[in-house]
């Protein structure tokens, strides 16, 4: 029996087609390798905007313009003074070249914390201050950011909304090498400002006070509990905010209600009304009295 002989493909000698068929295959290895290419240039245009927030295409990061950033300030941060007067004396020292802590917000929710923050970039930008918004995620990211950075003229602040980790969390690290940690220190215009509920950052567990040891009249915690401190004795500054009293809430109420062009009377008349909302939502906070100003000024059809 003959042995059978697979008819060979012959080559392609026309040039013409040699190219349309090169250029095919090419366009479809870079359909694949798009979303792993990073952005036209991941050096950001500085002169376009105060606010950058680093996004992420695949696994190449780059910073992105935040053209319409927000627009509270400090004045309308009320109830809060002694908090606003601790981190503004150690922004203006870093926005004038002096030294400055990394700062870690904690306390109660919608207190302000967040809305400090822009509202300080809203205070310096002129000054040459920026905010960099990095998602917690994103913080394994931080040395690149920061490379990013160093030896610009402008003074930037990583901004870390909401931040905790669990355990073995690989931003964690990074966050901590960044902040104090590394053989390389962080260059001199860039400070972090974290937010976060809790001041320790981590969970911790009842049956990790176990491996605590007195010795003398002293306590020694444990090597877990150690750990979990570690990253929040790094922030210089600790600033702590707490839940507002009825007054505060009402005065807060107030205010926003004056930004939307109510009178005192309708404002009087509010009170009630913002009492029940607040206890409706289980709080007295600054976010749920915005919130409250907001519907109630919407409801009456008032506008700035």
């Amino acid at each position: 029996m003959p042995e059978y002989t697979a008819p060979m493909t012959e080559p392609i000698n026309d040039p013409v087609q040699h190219l349309a068929s090169f250029l095919a295959r090419a366009e479809k290895l870079l359909e694949r390798l798009e979303p792993l290419l990073p952005p036209p240039s991941t050096t950001p245009d500085w002169q376009m905007a105060v606010a950058f927030r680093w996004r992420k295409r695949g696994h190449a990061g780059y910073l992105q313009a935040i053209t319409r950033p927000p627009v509270i300030r400090l004045k309308d941060l009320h109830d809060i003074d002694d908090q606003k007067s601790r981190i503004d004396a150690n922004t203006r020292q870093f926005v004038a070249g002096k030294p400055a802590n990394n700062v870690l917000l904690t306390g109660a929710r919608g207190s302000g914390k967040s809305s400090i923050i822009k509202a300080l970039l809203n205070e310096y930008a002129k000054k040459g201050l920026r905010l960099i918004e990095v998602d917690k995620s994103d913080l394994i990211d931080l040395a690149d950011i920061v490379d990013l950075l160093e030896g610009r003229p402008e003074r930037f602040i990583i901004f870390c909304d909401d931040l905790s980790f669990d355990a073995g969390d690989a931003s964690y690290k990074a966050l901590k090498v960044v902040l104090d940690g590394s053989i390389s220190s962080a260059p001199d215009n860039v400070l972090i400002y974290a937010t976060s509920n809790r001041r320790h950052l981590m969970p911790e567990y009842f049956d990790e006070n176990l491996e605590s040891k007195r010795v003398g009249e002293e306590i020694h915690p444990g090597e877990a509990i150690e750990e979990k401190i570690s990253l929040s004795e790094r922030f210089g500054l600790w600033i702590s905010f707490y839940p507002f009293d009825q007054d505060a809430y009402l005065n807060i109420v107030a205010h926003w209600l004056k930004f939307f062009a109510c009178s005192d009377k309708e404002i009087a008349g509010a009170e009630r009304e913002a009492l029940n909302w607040a206890l409706m939502r289980g709080s007295r906070s600054g976010r749920v009295a915005w919130q409250f100003a907001k519907d109630w000024a919407g409801t009456h059809r008032r506008t700035k």
